[in-house]
C-alpha cells in the first residue's frame, strides 16, 4: 500500500476514535471492539519503526474524553495480548513491539496508574452528588478498563514495573478493593502480581501486603463481601429464592485466592538467601485466611488446602508459634469440613446455597467432595507432624463422642430393613467424618512419636471403645471396622488384646441384617463382610509374627466356617485363606508349611484333579453345559448350575491365593536353617523352593487346559452353542466398558437397595475373572516357584498350546488381559538362562502376530474415519460401539508396546533437577526466537539382556523394529511419543553399524515422516518425531543416498537448502561449525512439508505482516588481525583500554 495511503487510513481510524462513537455509556461493546482491533492490527504493522509517536498520539487521545479513554485502554490490552499471550505476529515483529513495550514500560504503567487515580477519584467525588450518577458511571468504567487493561501487563512485565514508587500500584489496588464497583478486577490484578514467579530479591517487596494497612484492607474487603455474598430471601428487591449473588461470591473467591499466593510467596521468600523475616502480623494473616476455610461455601474451604499443606510442610514457619497454635484450630476445623454436608439438592447446611451455584448435580458434588476430602487428609497428616499428640486428642475426643452419641437416621432411611440409616443420613456422615480424620491422624503417630511417650494406654482404651460398640447398621459398622484396623498397632503393645479383635473381624465377616433373608444381600453388607476380610489379610500381611500364636485358634474357626458352604462365598472362602497362608510364611519351616497347605487345599485339588472336572475342563462343549451357558433360563427362575460356576472360581481363586502369598522367608539365614535353599545359582544367588510348588504344579495341566478351553469358546462352532439367554456372555461387561471409555460410574444409590443381578450379568463376570485369575496364576507362577515353574519340560510348548490357541477369534479386551497381566510379569520374572528356551520362542511368534492383527486393525479404524458421514442410520447405537471398539484397539497397542518396551529397553533414570528458582519474567522478555522448541534430551535408553537376546534373532528384532515405526502413524499420540522417544531409536541404534538394507533403512525413514504427517499438529508429538528424523538422517545419510531420495519428495521442500546441509553433514569439518540448535531449525524447516495440520488450520488463511527495518540489531565488531601492528608498532597496544572491541 503506498505511503499516502497509509497515512490516509491512519488519519480516518484516529478521527474514528476521537469523535466515530457514541458516549461511553452509549456505545455498543462490539464497536469498541473492533474499532480498537483495527488500531492494534495497524500498530503491529506500523510500530514503532513507521508510527515512532503512537503512544503519545494515545495518551493525547485520553483527554478527549471517557470514550477515548476506553478505547486507548481496550488497544494498549489487545496489543498486549496479540504480541504477548497469542503470539499472533511473525517473530521479527514480534520482538520489535515486545522490546518497545518494554522500553516503554516504566511511562506506561505511570499512565495507567495516572488514567486510573484520575477517574477513580472522579467517581468517588461524583457518586455521592445527586443527579450525577450517569457521569459517575461512565468514570467508572474508565476505571474498570483500566483494571482490565492492567492485568493484561502485570503478568509478563519486569516485577520492578509492579513494585515501583514503593509498591504504588499494589496500594492502590489494595484501596480499590473496598469499591463495590471495581473492587473485582482490582483483585484481579493484585492476583496476578502476588502469583508471580521470579527471582527471589525481586519478589520481596511483595510482602509489604502483610503490613496492617493492606492487610485491614484485604479483610474488612472480605467481611463486607461474605456479608453481601447472600441475599436476603425476603428482601423487596431480589426475587424469592435469588440465593447467593454471584459478582460478591466471585470477588470473595478471588480474595481467597490472594490469600493463598500471599501464602505461597512466604512460603517461599521466607528460609530463603534474601533474608526475609516471619511477618508480625502472621497471626492476622493465618486467623483471616482460617476464616475462609470455616466459610459455608466448600468450594472456597476446598482452595485454601493446598496453602495450609505447604505451610504445615515448611520448615521454619511450621516451627513457628503462631502456625503450631493455628495448626490446633486447622484441626478443629477440618472436624467440620470432612462432614459430607451442602448437597445441591438440599436444604440442610448454610453450605447448600453456595453448592447450587457451583455445581451442577449431586453427582458433581459428591465427585467434588471426594476430592476435597482427599486434599484434607493430606494436609492433616502433614500438620501432624508438628502436634502429633494434641492431634490424637482431638481425635480420640471426636471418636469417644460418636461412640456414645445415638444414632439418627434422619429423614433419607435404607430400604432394606426397618431402622437402618442411608449414606446421608446425620450419623452415618459422622462417623464417617470422624473415621477418615482419626485414619489421617494415627496413622501419622507412630512415625512421629518415640515409642515410650505413645500414648498406648488412651490407644487401647480407644480400641476397647470400638470393640465394645455393637450396631446392626452396616453403614456404621463399615466405619466401626475401619478403626479397629487403624488402632490395631496399639494392640502390638497390648497383645491379649488381640483375640478379641479377631472375635470382631470374624463376627463381621457372617454379618446378615435379615437372617436366613432370600433376596440377595445390599452393597452395604457386601462391603462390610469384604471390609472385615480384608482387614485380616492386611494384619496377616502386616503383623504376621505377631499374629502366629493365635494361628490354630484362626485356623479352627475357618475350618468351622467352612463346614456350611452357605454361610460364605467363595471370596470371603479365599480371603480367610489368604490370611492362613501369609501367617503360615512364619513357621519358618519348609515341610511344616508344605503339609499345612496340602491340607488347606485338600478339596480343592482333588476336587480341581478329578476326572469329572477334567473333561469338563478339556471339551469346550462339556465346559458350556458345565457352566449353564448353553441353557436357556428365564429371569427369576433359580439357575442351577450356578454351584458348578462357583465351586470352578472357588478352586482357581484359591489356587491364586495360595500362589500370591505363599513365600520363604526374607533372611537367608532363616530359610536355609527351614530347609528353603535347594542351592545356589552360578552367579552366588540363592535357589529357593516354595512350600506350595508340589500342589500348584499338579494343579497346572488343567489350569493350561482352562485357558485353552476358554479360548476355544470363541471360534465359531462353539459360539453357536450359547443359547440366548447367554448369546453375550463374552461381551464386556459395563463397568468395564465405562472404564474403558472412560465414563463417570453411576452414582450410589443413597437408600442401597439388594443388589439383584440378572442370569446375563452373573455369566458375563463368571467368565470375565475366571479368565482374568487364570493369567493372575500363570503371571504370579514364575515369581513364586521361580526354577521349580521354568525347569517344566516343554513348558513353551504348553503355553503355546494353550494361551495362544485361537487368537484370531479373541477379542481384543481379553488380550489385553493375557499381555498385561501374564506375558510382562513373565518377562520381568524369568531367569535369564531360559530367555533362549522360553521367551523367544514365545513372544517372538506373539509380536510377529500382534503386528499384523493391529495393522488390520488400524487399517479399518483408518477407512472409517474416510467414510464417515456417509450413512448416519442407527447412529448411536453403532458410534457407541466404534468408540469402543477404537478405544480397545488403542490400549491393546499400548500394551503392546509396553510388553516390548519393558522386554527390551533398559531406561536410566534421570538425575533429579537442582532447586532452581521459577523465572517466568526473563522467559517472558527475551529476545531470542522461540519459532523452534526444543525437544528434550534423547533417552539414554539402552537395550536390556532380554533385548540383546533377541538382537541375535534377526527375524524377532526386525518384527520389534517393524511394531516400533509402524506405530508411529497409527491415529493415537500417546504411543506415538513413546515410540518416537523411548524405543525407536533405541533399538535402531544397536544396528545403525550393520548391513541394513537400503529399502529398509528408507521404509524405517518414511515411517517418521508418516508420524509426522500424522501427528505433526501435536507440539510433544512433533518434537520427538523431528528428532527422530534428525538422528536418523544424520546418522544415516552418509551410507545411504537414498535418504536423500526421501527428502526430495516432501512436499515444498527447499532442494538448495537440503544440497547445502548434506555437504556440511558430509563434511565433518563444516558440520562441527554449525551449532546443534541450528542444525535443529535447518532441519525442522526442511522437513516442514511434511508435518500434518490439525483440522482447524487446514483452511486458516494466513495474515501475512512483513518486517520492518530491525531496530536493534547490533553492529558487528569489526574485524582486525591481532598481529597487525598499530600506529605505536608495540605489541602493548593491543591490551589499550581504547582497543576494547577487539
Amino acid at each position: 500500500m503506498p505511503q499516502q495511503e497509509k497515512v490516509q487510513l491512519k488519519n480516518c481510524a484516529m478521527g474514528l476514535l476521537s469523535t466515530g462513537t457514541y458516549s461511553i455509556l452509549e456505545e455498543e461493546s462490539h464497536i469498541k471492539d473492533v474499532l480498537s482491533r483495527i488500531i492494534v492490527e495497524m500498530i503491529k504493522r506500523e510500530w514503532p519503526q513507521h508510527w515512532p509517536d503512537m503512544l503519545k498520539e494515545m495518551e493525547a487521545l485520553t483527554s478527549v474524553g471517557e470514550a477515548q479513554t476506553e478505547l486507548v485502554m481496550l488497544i494498549l490490552l489487545r496489543l498486549a495480548e496479540d504480541v504477548i499471550t497469542f503470539r499472533t505476529l511473525p517473530t521479527q515483529r514480534r520482538r520489535d513491539i515486545q522490546q518497545t513495550l518494554t522500553q516503554n514500560m516504566e511511562s506506561i504503567f505511570s499512565f495507567l496508574l495516572a488514567i486510573l487515580q484520575l477517574h477513580v477519584d472522579e467517581y468517588r467525588k461524583l457518586k455521592r452528588i445527586p443527579g450525577q450518577e450517569l457521569q459517575a458511571k461512565a468514570h467508572c468504567r474508565v476505571g474498570v478498563a483500566t483494571l482490565n487493561t492492567l492485568a493484561g501487563y502485570i503478568d509478563w512485565v519486569a516485577l520492578a514495573n509492579i513494585t515501583n514508587d514503593n509498591c504504588r500500584l499494589l496500594e492502590m489496588l489494595c484501596l480499590l478493593l473496598s469499591e463495590t464497583e471495581l473492587q473485582l478486577e482490582a483483585a484481579e490484578c493484585l492476583l496476578i502480581a502476588i502469583s508471580r514467579k521470579g527471582k527471589l530479591e525481586d519478589r520481596k517487596p511483595l510482602m509489604v501486603l502483610f503490613d496492617d494497612v493492606a492487610m485491614h484492607y484485604i479483610l474488612s474487603a472480605a467481611q463486607s463481601a461474605d456479608g453481601a455474598a447472600i441475599c436476603n430471601k425476603s428482601s423487596p428487591t431480589q426475587p424469592v429464592g435469588a440465593g447467593v449473588v454471584e459478582r460478591h461470591y466471585t470477588f470473595l473467591k478471588r480474595l481467597c485466592q490472594v490469600l493463598c499466593a500471599l501464602g505461597s510467596q512466604l512460603c517461599s521468600l521466607v528460609g530463603s538467601d534474601v533474608e526475609v523475616e516471619v511477618p508480625v502480623n502472621l497471626s492476622k494473616y493465618t486467623e483471616a485466611f482460617l476464616a475462609f476455610t470455616t466459610h459455608p461455601s466448600q468450594f472456597l474451604r476446598s482452595s485454601t488446602q493446598i496453602t495450609w499443606g505447604t505451610l504445615f510442610r515448611h520448615e521454619i514457619l511450621s516451627k513457628d508459634p503462631v502456625i503450631i497454635q493455628m495448626t490446633i484450630k486447622y484441626f478443629r476445623a477440618t472436624m467440620t469440613n470432612l462432614v459430607k454436608t451442602g448437597f445441591p439438592s438440599s436444604n440442610d447446611s448454610p453450605s447448600c446455597e453456595y453448592s447450587r451455584h457451583d455445581f451442577d448435580s449431586d453427582e458433581d458434588f459428591n465427585s467434588f467432595f471426594n476430592s476435597f476430602r482427599a486434599q484434607q487428609g493430606e494436609v492433616v497428616r502433614n500438620a501432624c507432624r508438628i502436634v502429633p499428640l494434641e492431634a490424637f486428642q482431638i481425635a480420640a475426643e471426636w471418636l469417644q463422642y460418636q461412640t456414645s452419641a445415638p444414632i439418627d437416621i434422619g429423614t433419607t432411611v435404607s430400604k432394606t430393613a426397618e431402622g437402618l440409616c442411608s449414606i446421608l443420613s446425620p450419623s452415618v456422615v459422622q462417623w464417617d467424618a470422624m473415621t477418615f480424620f482419626t485414619e489421617s491422624v494415627v496413622g501419622k503417630i507412630f512415625k512421629n512419636v518415640e515409642d515410650e511417650k505413645l500414648p498406648v494406654d488412651q490407644g487401647i482404651e480407644l480400641l476397647q471403645a470400638v470393640l465394645n460398640y455393637n450396631t446392626q447398621d452396616p453403614l456404621i459398622l463399615s466405619c466401626v471396622l475401619t478403626n479397629v484396623s487403624v488402632l490395631f498397632p496399639f494392640v502390638t503393645h497390648r497383645p491379649h488384646f488381640l483375640p478379641q479383635v479377631l472375635y470382631k473381624l470374624f463376627a463381621s465377616i457372617t454379618f446378615e441384617v435379615v437372617e436366613e433373608s432370600k433376596a440377595p444381600r445390599t452393597r452395604a453388607v457386601k462391603n462390610i463382610r469384604r471390609h472385615a476380610c480384608s482387614s485380616i489379610i492386611k494384619m496377616s500381611r502386616d503383623y504376621p509374627q505377631f499374629i502366629l500364636p493365635c494361628f490354630d485358634m484362626m485356623y479352627n474357626h475357618v475350618k468351622k466356617l467352612f463346614s456350611s458352604e452357605a454361610l460364605l462365598n467363595m471370596l470371603e472362602k479365599c480371603a480367610l485363606m489368604e490370611a492362613l497362608v501369609l501367617i503360615s510364611n512364619q513357621f519358618k519351616d519348609y515341610n511344616k508349611q508344605k503339609h499345612f497347605l496340602e491340607e488347606l487345599m485338600a478339596t480343592v485339588v482333588a476336587r480341581w484333579t478329578s476326572d469329572e472336572m477334567r473333561r469338563v475342563l478339556w471339551d469346550p462343549a462339556l465346559f458350556l453345559d458345565f457352566v449353564g451357558a448353553d441353557q436357556l433360563v428365564a429371569e427369576g427362575t433359580e439357575h442351577t448350575t450356578g454351584i458348578n460356576r462357583s465351586r470352578l472360581s472357588f478352586c482357581v481363586y484359591t489356587i491364586l491365593g495360595v500362589v500370591k502369598r505363599a513365600r520363604w522367608p526374607a533372611d537367608l539365614e532363616e530359610a536355609k536353617a527351614g530347609g528353603f535353599v535347594v542351592g545356589y545359582s552360578p552367579n552366588g544367588a540363592p535357589i529357593y523352593r516354595n512350600p506350595c510348588s508340589a500342589q500348584v504344579l499338579a494343579l497346572l495341566p488343567n489350569l493350561l487346559a482352562l485357558i485353552r478351553t476358554h479360548n476355544s469358546l470363541f471360534l465359531p462352532e462353539n459360539m453357536c452353542r450359547l443359547s440366548e439367554t447367554f448369546s453375550k456372555a463374552y461381551d464386556m461387561i459395563e463397568v468395564e466398558k465405562n472404564m474403558v471409555l472412560g465414563l463417570p460410574q453411576p452414582a450410589l444409590d443413597i437408600y442401597d437397595p439388594p443388589v439383584y443381578k440378572t442370569h446375563l450379568e452373573r455369566m458375563q463376570g463368571f467368565f470375565c475373572t475366571l479368565y482374568d485369575n487364570c493369567y493372575h496364576i500363570l503371571g504370579k507362577a514364575g515369581l513364586s516357584l521361580q526354577q521349580d515353574f521354568y525347569t517344566i519340560e516343554g513348558l513353551a510348548e504348553q503355553i503355546v498350546g494353550s494361551v495362544f490357541v485361537s487368537l484370531d477369534n479373541m477379542p481384543d479386551h481379553r488380550l489385553r488381559t493375557m499381555l498385561r497381566v501374564f506375558l510382562k510379569q513373565l518377562v520381568v520374572s524369568c531367569p535369564q538362562e531360559c530367555y533362549n528356551s522360553l521367551l523367544c520362542p514365545l513372544l517372538g511368534p506373539l509380536f510377529a502376530y500382534m503386528l499384523q492383527r493391529l495393522n488390520l486393525r488400524w487399517q479399518i479404524i483408518n477407512q472409517r474415519s474416510t467414510v464417515s458421514g456417509e450413512e448416519e442410520e442407527d447412529e448411536s447405537c453403532e458410534e457407541n460401539q466404534e468408540m469402543l471398539e477404537e478405544q480397545l484397539v488403542r490400549l491393546l497397542t499400548r500394551e503392546v508396546l509396553d510388553l516390548l518396551t519393558h522386554a527390551c529397553i533398559m531406561k536410566k533414570v534421570p538425575a533429579p533437577a537442582g532447586n532452581k528458582e521459577d523465572v517466568d519474567e526473563e522467559e517472558m522478555m527475551s529476545t531470542e526466537s522461540q519459532a523452534v522448541t526444543v525437544s528434550p534430551a534423547q533417552p539414554t535408553g539402552e537395550l536390556t539382556e532380554l533385548g540383546k537376546c533377541f538382537l541375535k534373532h534377526e527375524d524377532i528384532y526386525m518384527t520389534l523394529l517393524t511394531i516400533s515405526f509402524t506405530s508411529l502413524s497409527w491415529k493415537d499420540t500417546s504411543n506415538c511419543h513413546r515410540s518416537a522417544s523411548i524405543v525407536c531409536w533405541t533399538l535402531l541404534r544397536q544396528v545403525v553399524g550393520g548391513n541394513l538394507l537400503p529399502e529398509a533403512v528408507t521404509w524405517f525413514y518414511t515411517s517418521v515422516l508418516k508420524g509426522l504427517q500424522m501427528h505433526g499438529q501435536h507440539e510433544i508429538c512433533n518434537s520427538a518425531l523431528t528428532q527422530l528424523a534428525l538422528l536418523m538422517y544424520e546418522n544415516l545419510r552418509p551410507r545411504y543416498m537414498e535418504l536423500r531420495d526421501v527428502m526430495t519428495q516432501i512436499p515444498d521442500i527447499n532442494l538448495e537448502a537440503l544440497d547445502q546441509y548434506d555437504q556440511r553433514l558430509l563434511e565433518p569439518s563444516s558440520a562441527q561449525r554449525l551449532g546443534e540448535k541450528k542444525r535443529k531449525d535447518q532441519f525442522k524447516k526442511l522437513i516442514a512439508g511434511a508435518v500434518g495440520k490439525a483440522l482447524a488450520q487446514q483452511f486458516k488463511k494466513e495474515v501475512h505482516i512483513r518486517n520492518l527495518p530491525s531496530l536493534f540489531k547490533k553492529p558487528k565488531p569489526e574485524k582486525r588481525d591481532i598481529l597487525e601492528t598499530s600506529e605505536s608498532g608495540a605489541l602493548a597496544a593491543l591490551f589499550s583500554p581504547v582497543l576494547d572491541d577487539i
